[in-house]
Formats: C-alpha cells, structure tokens, sequence
C-alpha cells in the first residue's frame, strides 16, 4: 500500500508535532492545487520528507518551494514520490492472511445470503498486490467461478502511478516470489518475462484514485482492508478516518489493518476478531454520515466585498451539492467538471474523478450510453432525455432513471460543455409497472371470468347428461352385483378346498417333522462317527459320534468341504474309497486309516463308505476305532 516512506514502528506511538504556520501554508497549497491531503499526517515526518525534497532542488524555506511548485508543475511529482513509496507485496504478512482465509473469510461468506454480493475495499492498495491477493484469498475459499460471479473488490491509492500499475494486473516473477508455484499457475498467465493477473477475476476489480481522509467512503462493504497507513496520520486523523470506515462497513463486517496498527481507544466502534493478526469487527449501532472536511478559513483582509462573493460561490456549490438527483458536468473537450453529491454516492465516483475523460468511467456506458446521447444533443443543440434507463445493482436489484442530456451555449452561441442529470424514479417506476401487471392480471382474470361463466353453461349440459349415464350405470351395477353374488358363492367353495388342502399339508408336515427327527435320534444314537457329503463333498451331516470322536460340533463342519476340514483323521486317503463309492453306487470296503482322536490319542479308525440311498448323489461315511490287538500280559 502506499505509506510515508518512515521506517515502519512495530509499536505505535504519539508524536508531539510543533506548528509551522509555512508548512501549514505550504500543505493547504497542496491540498487544494493537486487533491492531495497530507494535513492529517504527522507533521514530523513530513517535514523531515519535505526537507529532505528541498535540500535536493537546493530551495531554504516553504515559501521559496512554494513559487518552485507554481511554476514547474513538475515538481509536484516528486515531491509525492518523496513523501509516499509503495510499500506491498503479495501477502504480506502472511500469517495474517493465513489467518484469514482460514478464520475470517468463511464466517463473511456463511453470514452473506448466497445470492448477494459480496463487497470489499483496499484502501492505499499502491501498485494492486494487496487487492489481487484479497480477490486469490477469496477465489479459495469460494471457488473461482463462484468468486467471479459474487464478490467486488475496490483498490484506491492517491498515486495514479501505482494505480496505472496496478489496473494492468502485470508483475514480475520477483514480485510472485510470495506465492507458492501451484497459486501463480492458478491466478497467473506468463507474459513474455512478466505475469498478469487472471482476467475472469480480473474483471471483479475496480481501481481508483481514492483519499481516506477528505473523499466518501465505498459503503455497503463486508471487509475493509487498510494496512500500516493509519499510524503515519495524527490523532484527529485518525479518528476521522475510523468514522469513515465504520460507516463503509455492514454491521459485523471486518477491518483488517497492518501490524503496527491497534484500536485500543476504538472499542464503541469496532470490536476485536484477532488483536494479534489485527483483525477487527464493526459493532452494531447507529451510524452517522462522515463529516466531510471544513473549508479552508477565509483571510479576513480580504474584505467583505470578496466574503459576500465566496458566501455566493459557497451557496451556488452547496445548492448544487445538496440537489435530490445526480448531476454531472462536462467541459467542451468532454472532461468531468461537475460532480454533485448525489453523483458521488449513487455511482461510486470520487471528487478526484473531476478533470478525468468521461470515456474513462464507468457512467458513460451505464446504466445507458451517455457518450452517443450527448453527441446528438450536441449535434442537434437540443434537450434529450431517456426514461427508466436500468441500472443492475445485482440480480434482484434495479435501479432507474430518468437522464436528460442539456448542452450548453454561451453568450456568444458556443458550446461550452454540457449538463447530465440522473433523476432516480426507481420507486415510481417500480409502482408504474407494478400497476400495468395488475391492469393486465385484472384483464387476464376478467376474459377467464368470461370463460368461466360459458364453461359452467356447459357442464350444467353435460351434468344432466351424465345423470342419464349414470342412471344407466346404476341398472349395469344391481346386474354387476348379482355377478359379483355369484361369483362370491364360487369362492367360498374354492376357500373351502384350499382349506382342506391345507389341512392335509399340515399333516405330512407333522409325519416329516417327526421321520426327520426320528432320523435325527438314530444318527444321535449311534456310537460311531456317521458324516454324510453330497456330491460336491461338502458335509450334510455330522452326528454325535462324529463329533465325541474329533471334537468338532455340527455347526462348524456344515457345508464344509469334507477334504479342507482340519482335524484328526487324514482325509486324503479316504478321496480314492469316496470317488469309487460315487462312480459305482456301491458300498466300498472298509479302510482302515491311522488318526489322533480329539483327546490327542492315536487311533486305527475303520471308515466305510456307502452311497447315499443307493444314488450317487452323495456318500454316507461310518467312522469306527478299531480296537488295539490283546497282549497277552505275563505274571511275574
């Protein structure tokens, strides 16, 4: 942003500024020859800064500098370029902005209505890397495609230097060098050895020429950001300039200043969001227009005859200032020469905008195009005006206007320029259309009343038509029903078959349920192991005996394939014995196999293998312990 170029104070402090009555002369000329204020700055440092300018062009007192200054326009460049530099960088400061984009900026957007717009202002942006860093810090949180569409960013210095600069959006790779390589590719488009900013979120930044401590604040803002500036301006400054930017800001919106700025005195004012990123809060309250700067003291020797002259002057300009519709004034060479209050407030322009070209601002193509109506008023030395031209504020918001065009003509038939005034009638223009939609709604409601009527005339028609009908329906139903009667008798015979064939049903359940537990207790019954396997090998059933002999329960060997179980018995050579079983259908010789039961004793087990009710659809395996051989044991 640009600063007074003193060394930056990590911890503000007050300085006690002496009163020179030929700087004070010396500042006042600047002020009101060029625009530039720098009577709320701390007179120290300026002075140091001015001195330092006069020593260079070898110049001993404010009076000699002042004839410099009158005679070589020139010098006024310098002495600015003296007084400010343009200290910034992309996020500078970067654990503020990290702090945020992280904390800050995603509370802004969730109290914000997803459809409106979101508004923020660097003011003293210098050469833009301030602003374009706001608008990348948004385009993270947001999206870029939602950022490009929601979010207005304004940049205002007083340098029209750096505020060339930073409306090309153009910088070198050393000015990047903050910014990770993956943001540069995301934000930035390689020009030759330069960058330039994005264009689709270049198009959301405005720049202008801007003085904080005499022009109207931007209003309606969600963040205002100002960093480092606020201490190179005395305490009366100050304080001024907080009540502007209090009024700029939406209740809650944010005030993000530099890190050798705090608000200690500012807590009526603004609250604190992060004291140690200097982030603040506007509080909620009444707030008050900004005063605007008291005119420069009259000399009293000028003698009544000039006061009564000024006291004309000064009612002709507040006349002009204080008019309920915006008026704007061009010279013959078409440059701004007039801009009233209610010019400044509804279009966002600036007492700085006088002297600029129409071409250059925005009013000259909206709300409608100013440029070619003035030629023709010109050309044809008439009055022209257009009504309820449109003015988007954004998508459900509308202003209009009425604008007339006048040019002027002086004594002697010349064209000395021309008159434009904006006369808002947004309010009658809304009614005037609200009452030609009721006008039509109530003609729209009227023909279908009409409508209406001859509709009920023919269906009163086709009522009585329709009682015939279903008269005639009537003697169809009784017929229906007898049907209906019958059909009744049909089903209860039918429910009474389906009954006894349910009954039936139940029976053999009852005579399966008991062969199948019958079944159960002689498989249960017997001592030996009975596994039986389909024709996939997969183990059906598992008694008892199977279970005393190898440990394992039903549950775990259920569907199981036979040859993958783990367990005492070595299956393998059971798979020859089992496979002829299922080629044959015949119950196989018994194999006698080594096994370890499930108490870890080893045991000779005899397995035969039988097919499963005489198909081969599965095998019944009988797992018996052959007993050891008797020993006859000798006495003693």
């Amino acid at each position: 942003m640009t600063e007074p170029s003193e060394e930056i104070m990590t911890v503000p402090g007050e300085e006690i500024d002496t009163v020179d009555p030929a700087l004070e002369d010396l500042l006042l000329f600047i002020r009101d020859s060029r625009g530039f204020d720098f009577t709320g700055y701390k007179r120290s440092s300026l002075t140091r800064r001015i001195r330092k300018r006069m020593h260079e062009v070898r110049v001993l007192d404010y009076l000699d500098y002042r004839d410099l200054l009158e005679s070589n326009a020139e010098e006024f460049r310098h002495l600015f370029n003296t007084i400010l530099i343009n200290v910034t960088s992309f996020f500078r400061d970067l654990e503020a902005w990290q702090y945020l984009q992280r904390e800050v900026l995603p509370e802004l957007i969730a109290n914000t209505k997803p459809d409106s717009e979101i508004r923020i202002w660097s003011a003293g942006c210098s050469s833009g890397e301030e602003t374009y860093s706001l608008a990348i810090a948004f385009a993270e949180v947001l999206g870029v495609e939602e950022c490009a569409k929601r979010v207005k960013l304004y940049g205002t210095d007083v340098d029209e230097e750096a505020l060339r600069e930073a409306r090309s959006g153009v910088y070198p790779a050393k000015s990047l060098s903050q910014l990770s390589v993956e943001l540069r590719d995301r934000y930035f488009e390689p020009i030759g050895d330069k960058f330039a900013f994005r264009s689709d979120l270049r198009r959301r930044v405005i720049f202008g020429r801007h003085d904080i401590t005499r022009d109207a604040p931007i209003s309606r803002l969600d963040l205002l950001v100002c960093r480092n500036t606020l201490m190179y301006f005395n305490a009366e400054a100050q304080s001024q300039i907080l009540d502007r930017f209090r009024f700029a800001l939406r209740e809650g919106g944010f005030l993000f200043l530099g890190k050798a700025e705090l608000l200690l005195s500012e807590g009526e004012r603004f609250g604190v969001a992060s004291m140690r990123q200097r982030i603040f809060r506007r509080r909620a309250g009444e707030v008050r227009p900004p005063q605007q700067p008291s005119p420069a003291r009259l000399d009293v020797s000028l003698g009544l005859e000039v006061q009564g002259l000024v006291k004309k002057r000064q009612l002709s300009e507040l006349a002009l200032e204080t008019a309920p519709y915006g008026m704007l004034g061009l010279d013959a060479d078409g440059k701004i020469s007039i801009l009233n209050n209610q010019m400044r407030s509804q279009f966002g322009l600036t007492q700085h905008d006088v002297g600029r070209p129409l071409s250059e601002l925005e009013i000259s193509y909206r709300p409608v195009e100013l440029r070619s109506l003035i030629q023709q008023a010109v050309s044809e030395r008439r009055h022209i005006r257009v009504g309820s031209a449109e003015r988007k504020l954004g998508p459900d918001d509308i202003q209009y206007y009425d604008v007339h065009v006048q040019p002027l003509w002086g004594s002697d038939g010349a064209d000395v320029g021309v008159v434009v005034n904006f006369v808002d009638t947004t309010v009658a223009t809304r009614l005037s259309l609200e009452v030609k939609v009721k006008r039509e709604e109530l003609e729209t409601a009227y023909e279908e009343l009409q409508s209406t009527n001859e509709e009920l005339e023919t269906t009163n028609e086709e009522l009585q038509s329709s009682i015939e009908e279903l008269e005639t329906t009537n003697e169809e139903l009784q017929s229906t029903n007898e049907e209906l009667e019958t059909t009744n008798e049909e089903l209860q015979s039918g429910n009474e078959e389906l009954e006894t064939m349910n009954e039936e049903m139940r029976l053999r359940t009852d005579e399966l349920n008991e062969t199948r537990t019958f079944l159960e207790g002689v498989l249960s019954s017997v001592a030996a192991g009975v596994v039986v396997l389909d024709d996939q090998l997969r183990v059906r059933s598992w008694n008892r005996g199977a279970e005393e002999m190898w440990g394992l329960r039903s549950e775990e060997v259920q569907q199981q394939v036979f040859f993958a179980l783990d367990f005492g018995l070595p299956t393998q050579q059971l798979h020859e014995s089992i496979q002829r079983c299922l080629k044959t259908g015949r119950r196989d010789a018994p194999v006698e196999i080594p096994a370890v039961n499930r108490i870890g004793r080893s045991i000779t087990c005899a397995v035969t293998c039988s097919p499963l009710d005489g198909t081969r659809d599965g095998v019944v395996l009988l797992l018996e312990e052959v007993p050891p051989t008797n020993i006859a044991i000798q006495g003693n």
